[in-house]
């Protein structure tokens, strides 16, 4: 019988697909960019895979976070606006970001403090998952709230039994990913959203991670025709300098100017209580930043009401409104069921309903609880 929180754990586990065995019982993890090579009866950055005997152990079969949300609170724009994404996470996470929101999921077995995340851990089966998808009226099933790229054997499996059922899957992570986890995970997602956290390597290798294993993660993604949309935390005095906004814009725009560039507002979390909270005139200024860069489709979250034209998509050809949004919430849909503007036929890039007429609008713009 478990008696610790990790103990707990490691009975939820199973024998990982994304690994090599290396001499003397090590192997080395393909999960993230750190592709850690662990010993014998050690773990990897991550504290939720481990090495016993030989094999290496991944989480499975529970969930730690579950919860019914709007797809635009991933945030994805251009992603079946006003659909409900049935949303997944467990424990572990790849980086130790000290403003993390989710950080009692995420730090589990790194900061004792996180040890009562024990109490959210919940035994799933895919098919319970597809199961309160259509109970919550999701049409997308997302792995989130802690890095789901090192959790990716038991994200395949519920996405398997999602697509089955015609539901759309998608990845929200860090980005630090390698090209054997984005062949693995590929077949079953459609979207993938990155958290660019900053341009600075000194800054990247704070919160645990390589500037450049995330740039290459974003550029990979969208190489493989993934949707990709990508979001950049403003922090006060961490990476909201003009110099910096400009370096994350320029590098999306090359790698394509039909990417969404979210830049979102801070506020004081976990262990970073330092800087001010983010506020609209800040946001308008990294916004505008990407729309100068070339990128076509620039959006401020977090702070709804306050940030004007930047909540809403513009046809890029004609500069038509084709989707209205408060919030969470979508007030006007006018994207063609060929995923065309209305008024010129433009192709607005993006994963669109195939029906408009089912888009909900004016809806509650707020996660349900799923029981």
């Amino acid at each position: 019988m478990a008696t610790s929180f990790g103990e707990l754990l490691d009975t939820l586990t199973v024998t990982g697909e994304l690994y090599e065995k290396l001499e003397d019982d090590a192997v080395r993890c393909f999960a993230c960019g750190h592709r850690c090579v662990i010993r014998a009866g050690k773990r990897g950055i991550c504290q939720v895979r481990f090495n016993e005997g030989g094999e290496l152990r991944v989480p499975h079969g529970y969930v730690a976070a579950l919860q019914s949300d709007p797809v635009e609170k991933k945030p994805f724009f251009h992603v079946m606006p006003g659909t409900n994404a049935l949303t997944f996470g467990m424990l572990g996470c790849d980086f130790h970001c000290g403003y993390c929101q989710n950080w009692l999921t995420s730090q589990a077995l790194r900061d004792p403090n996180s040890d009562v995340a024990a109490n959210l851990v919940r035994k799933m089966t895919p098919q319970e998952m597809v199961h309160l998808a259509h109970q919550t009226k999701a049409s997308v099933v997302v792995s989130s709230y802690n890095e789901p790229l090192i959790t990716s054997e038991w994200a395949v499996e519920i996405f398997k039994a999602a697509k089955a059922a015609g539901l759309m899957c998608a990845y929200v992570s860090n980005g630090n990913n390698t090209p054997e986890v984005m062949e693995y995970i590929r077949p079953y997602i459609s979207a993938y959203k990155v958290d660019l956290k900053c341009m600075q390597d000194k800054s990247y290798r704070k919160l645990g991670g390589v500037l450049q294993n995330t740039l290459d993660g974003i550029k990979r993604a969208h190489e493989m025709g993934l949707w990709v949309e990508i979001v950049t935390l403003t922090i006060p005095g961490f990476n909201d300098s003009t110099e910096e906004m400009w370096d994350a814009a320029r590098f999306i725009a090359g790698i394509s100017k039909d990417i969404p560039w979210h830049v979102t507002a801070f506020h004081k979390d976990y262990k970073m209580t330092d800087p001010d909270n983010t506020d609209a005139k800040t946001l308008l200024r990294a916004a505008e930043i990407g729309r100068e860069a070339g990128l076509r489709y620039v959006y401020a979250g977090n702070l709804p009401g306050q940030v004007g034209e930047y909540e809403d998509t513009f046809c890029a050809q004609c500069n038509c409104r084709l989707v209205r949004r408060s919030g969470y919430i979508i007030q006007e849909y006018h994207v063609t069921s060929n995923g065309t503007c209305p008024q010129c036929n433009t192709k607005v890039p993006g994963l669109w309903h195939n029906d408009p007429s089912k888009v909900v609008l004016n809806g509650l713009g707020m996660p349900l609880p799923v029981y």
